[in-house]
């Protein structure tokens, strides 16, 4: 299985009528799934990836594309390997068994958050890391900032953003893609998130912190198996928290914080149902998640999208007719995008730890055993998307994605807090993109995968070729 997760170049138009004779997009056959019964607890525990851990763990960070799509084919859908997370977690793809887990009592299948490298940087009371109570307190005080009205006003934030970013691309010359959109989620989170508009001053706590963002990803790093920050992870965290922390005190010290309309001051004025706010850590480790989360994720979606479309003709020209048309314009850029977040994954796991025995079809897993859910292996099923590896947007004219088949932003209570924005500021780039832009690939062979800690990013960067700009 190459990294490149290579497919056709080209394939035959189609209309909407033909998506249903296509049949595109299907339904697994159905696999049980869920707290084992007694009558289940014959069943046998799912086979091991015959290998030591030392090599699954180097596998699974540097080569994870090949090292899940082989022992899928050797083993099956259900299978348990040996890394980083206590346990040796199970690994799965089957929808029904994602849906057993994202219904469940969180009380008997938390979150691997909990567990994850990223905790000693965003903190214990994070909506990502924290589990139960907490975790549902948290989420409550957060979901207002990302709904209604205010992804209405996040939205013209963005297309001024953008319009202003696409302005400085070069024509002619290749560049990597990845690296610009970033520079569209640096500004969003800037004036969305913190309330700065344009790029922060040097000198100011705004500046430190977009500054030092790249220190997460080696912190992340370095920091694996270790629940408080250690050696240069500490450092990391230090320089980290001192710009946070500025930020916030700053918001606290603005009389101007009730008017506000950018997600810190609305989480820092937000209250529980006993008029609880949020202490000066809790915002801290809120505010990390957004912004650490947020930078790395909406970013390299989009970039992987263009990756693929510069390299499906027929995909490409099908879009960028439609939109300049205006023919079902909304329609394809939200194809173009799910299909591009369904092939190429930015997140390829998330996880549970379950509590009690667990029914995975054919196996039965004990009570505190980690259970991973490989969005990749989910996102490529050929009984779910016929052609799995091909990039086709059609796939989604007239659909809409599965709850339990198509998990990019995760589900259940669990489900990304940030899914609204992250799509709302993917469709306002494509967009824009598409009306202004005409690219090709830099090269025409697929970009490799880079596994940068939890994330799947393009080698290269997405590197494209604008020939023109309108």
């Amino acid at each position: 299985m190459a990294s490149t997760m290579t497919s056709p170049a080209s394939r035959p138009d189609t209309t909407g009528d033909e998506l249903v004779r296509n049949d595109l997009v299907r339904s697994a056959p159905p696999s049980p799934a869920g707290p084992a019964e007694p009558q289940d607890m014959h069943l046998p525990e799912p086979p091991k990836v015959p290998l030591p851990k030392q090599v699954q763990v180097l596998q699974m960070n540097y080569r994870q594309i090949e090292y899940m799509f082989r022992w899928r084919r050797r083993l099956g859908e259900v299978f348990r390997n040996r890394g980083v997370i206590a346990g040796g977690p199970v690994i799965t793809c089957h929808p029904d068994h994602v849906k057993s887990l994202f219904t469940a009592d969180p009380a008997i299948a938390p979150s691997l958050t909990a567990e994850s490298p990223l905790l000693p940087i965003v903190g214990p009371n994070s909506v990502l890391t924290a589990n139960g109570p907490r975790h549902l307190r948290q989420r409550r005080l957060l979901l207002p900032p990302f709904h209604g009205e205010a992804i209405e006003r996040y939205t013209r934030m963005i297309t001024e953003v953008t319009e202003r970013e696409i302005e400085r691309w070069p024509v002619g010359t290749p560049f990597a893609l990845a690296p610009r959109t970033q520079s569209i989620t640096l500004d969003v989170i800037m004036s969305g998130i913190l309330g700065v508009e344009g790029r922060p001053r040097r000198g100011t706590p705004e500046h430190g912190a977009a500054s030092t963002l790249p220190l997460y990803q080696v912190a992340e790093l370095l920091n694996l198996g270790h629940e408080e920050p250690v050696g240069l992870t500490r450092r990391g965290v230090a320089i980290l928290d001192r710009y946070t922390y500025g930020v916030i005190e700053a918001a606290r010290r603005d009389p101007g914080l009730e008017e506000r309309t950018d997600i810190l001051a609305m989480i820092m004025r937000a209250r529980t149902e006993e008029g609880e706010t949020l202490s000066d850590r809790e915002v801290r480790d809120e505010l990390l998640t957004l912004i650490l989360a947020g930078f790395e994720t909406t970013a390299n979606s989009l970039a992987w999208t263009w990756e693929r479309l510069v390299r499906t003709p027929h995909a490409y020209d099908r879009l960028r007719d439609a939109v300049r048309s205006d023919d079902h314009a909304p329609e394809h850029i939200e194809a173009a995008i799910i299909e591009g977040m369904r092939v190429r994954p930015v997140i390829p796991t998330i996880g549970r730890r379950v509590m009690v025995p667990w029914r995975l079809g054919d196996y039965v897993v004990g009570a505190e055993t980690p259970i991973v859910m490989s969005i990749l292996l989910l996102h490529h099923r050929e009984d779910l998307y016929p052609d799995p590896f091909a990039y086709r947007p059609e796939r989604w004219l007239g659909r809409k994605p599965g709850t339990y088949e198509w998990i990019p932003f995760g589900g259940g209570t669990r489900r990304c807090l940030g899914a609204t924005l992250a799509m709302a500021e993917q469709r306002v780039v494509m967009d824009a993109m598409v009306r202004r832009l005409d690219l090709e690939a830099a090269d025409p062979e697929p970009e490799h995968v880079n596994h940068r800690n939890v994330t799947m990013i393009p080698k290269k960067g997405a590197r494209v070729i604008v020939r023109s700009r309108r």
